[in-house]
């Protein structure tokens, strides 16, 4: 196994998209990564997964005990087969020359050389006839019917009767984990399997060279007019990896729409006695609850019923109700859009539309003092939006890709007038670094 010497470093990939550092400072080795960072332990007792890899695990159980197990890890190893998972794509990568395809809205399926497997480690009990010509080696891919079927794909491929329902499935495979090789010979190997099995049911998915930003755009936006789901891109001349990996980014767009809140729901777990979700309704009079994106904050002191909240989501169901919902903020600036009490809905729910544009209110307060600000930068490479807001002595940033719903930050200073100068501040910061305000594109 390597090691370091006293005061040397080295970088290495992790699940994040820049690279880990682990270094060795006096016999004392250390780590950038999350679970480095954030164990209540000593700095001299602490190790993770990427010091062990690289020190190996007799040297490490030598140098810090059983400090860290790694039962952790090798539990997730066998709660599901060995995939490789997508990180989301903020801008910060330039994907020229990288492989593009459509993100299929089907269930995920490993292929193990004798059954399908889901994420879980689950297996799809599919027929004789739909498997044969598959082979005994490990392949990765996508049960699919069609775009916007999703709903109808699982009710299919989760039974277990290996019925003649699974003749509107397909296996569309997108990877082969077993060889060991560059993406584009697994590219190859896949599409040379899909012609020699000859079957209507397996097929190898198109991937085509993204030639930048605008094509990628383009490609996104054809995709999503047909119903699709999004895109995915692959590092030229990656390798398969297990687990999440920057060599694998998905792009999707996100809609944002209005709904009022009509009832708190009772939070369980780690949020029993405070809010769990939000059970709204949109202007189609479609009920459903908004669970994510709330902080700590919010759900000790939620938007009451009544206001009118902005909400992310990715498409609707086939119901018109919107899949994966989560909170942005509280509409304080426009009056309730929605009615409590609509008239029953007699046709089935359209799509609900993205608002216009609003102006961001500024000056909120007199004195020209900070209330909500909102500022964007675009260059070639990236598209990048950041808010400022401040609420008595608390300042909140909310920054990401444009589209995004993004990070939030918030700051408690000592008191209001602390808070206006600290704002002021990063306005000036932002501004300094091309950041231009401009209206909120919500």
């Amino acid at each position: 196994m390597s090691d370091l010497e006293d005061g040397e470093s080295i970088e290495i990939k992790g699940s994040a998209k820049q690279p880990y550092v682990i270094k060795n400072v006096g016999g004392v080795y250390s780590c950038s990564c999350p679970a480095w960072r954030n164990q209540s332990l000593a700095i001299e007792q602490r190790t993770c997964k990427h010091i062990r890899n690289l020190r190996g695990e007799e040297a490490e159980q030598e140098r810090v005990g059983n400090a860290l197990p790694p039962q952790r890890e090798s539990k997730a190893k066998q709660t599901g087969p060995p995939i490789l998972l997508a990180h989301r794509w903020d801008n910060d990568v330039d994907l020229a020359e990288w492989w593009m395809s459509e993100k299929l809205d089907g269930v995920r399926a490993y292929w193990d050389g004798k059954r399908f497997l889901s994420r879980q480690g689950n297996e799809f009990h599919a027929p004789d006839w739909f498997v044969d010509g598959l082979p005994e080696t490990s392949l990765d891919g996508e049960l699919w019917m069609d775009r916007r079927s999703f709903q109808r794909t699982v009710s299919v491929v989760r039974r277990q009767d290996k019925s003649d329902h699974w003749k509107q499935i397909r296996y569309v495979m997108f990877d082969a984990p077993s060889l060991d090789a560059p993406f584009e010979e697994r590219l190859q190997c896949i599409d040379e399997l899909a012609a020699s099995i000859g079957s209507e049911f397996i097929d190898s998915l198109e991937h085509t060279r993204c030639t930048g930003v605008d094509h990628l755009r383009q490609e996104l936006a054809r995709i999503e007019s047909l119903g699709g789901e999004g895109l995915m891109l692959r590092e030229p001349g990656s390798r398969y990896e297990v687990g999440r990996s920057a060599s694998l980014l998905k792009v999707k767009s996100f809609v944002d729409a209005d709904a009022v809140v009509v009832q708190h729901v009772a939070g369980k777990g780690r949020h029993k006695g405070r809010l769990g979700a939000l059970l709204v309704r949109n202007a189609e009079g479609v009920e459903f609850s908004v669970g994510t994106g709330l902080s700590d904050k919010q759900r000790e002191s939620p938007p009451a019923p009544g206001s009118t909240i902005t909400f992310r989501y990715q498409e609707l169901t086939d119901g018109g109700v919107p899949r994966f919902p989560s909170f942005v903020r509280v509409r304080s600036d426009a009056a309730t859009a929605v009615s409590l009490n609509p008239e029953p809905a007699t046709t089935k729910p359209e799509p609900a539309k993205s608002r216009s544009k609003q102006a961001a209110p500024k000056d909120a307060t007199s004195g020209g003092e900070v209330g909500t600000r909102y500022f964007e930068f675009t260059d070639a490479k990236s598209a990048k939006f950041w808010e400022i807001s401040v609420n008595g002595n608390d300042v909140t940033v909310r920054y990401g890709r444009i589209g995004a719903n993004g990070q939030t930050k918030t700051k408690t200073l000592g008191d209001d007038e602390a808070a206006q100068a600290h704002a002021e501040k990063l306005i000036q910061q932002k501004t300094g670094k091309g950041y231009e305000e401009t209206e909120s594109a919500e």
